[in-house]
């Protein structure tokens, strides 16, 4: 009974974790666009790699969400290997994507400096 419901319930939310992700992506990557834009056309200095890369940073904790969830529906050990290899595969984007963030981080100059 309480499979049966899981096997019900956990679907659902899997795909919203996961269109959580692509949405947080989507609009960091057309804000970022647009901030590039500011920059070139209104000289106006930003820092649009920085919010890109927040923002997939953010998008893709939703994705692994989903992909942990998922861990509860697996049935056979290639589906283990499968998904394992995608958590492990977005975990080291995450992480270069944090290093990325840190890395852009301290090229900036301090607040008081320009």
């Amino acid at each position: 009974m309480l499979q049966t419901f899981i096997e019900t319930i956990l679907p659902p939310i899997i795909a919203v974790c996961e269109l959580i992700g692509i949405f947080v992506v989507a609009y960091s990557a057309l804000h970022a666009f647009w901030e590039y834009l500011r920059t070139i056309f209104g000289k106006k200095n930003c820092n649009f790699k920085f919010e890109l890369a927040d923002g997939l940073a953010s998008g893709l904790e939703f994705k692994m969400a989903a992909e942990i969830l998922k861990t509860v529906l697996v049935r056979t050990i290639s589906e283990l290997v499968v998904l394992g290899a995608i958590i492990l595969l977005r975990a080291l984007l995450s992480v270069l994507i944090h290093f990325e963030i840190k890395s852009e981080k301290s090229k900036e100059p301090p607040s008081g400096e320009a």
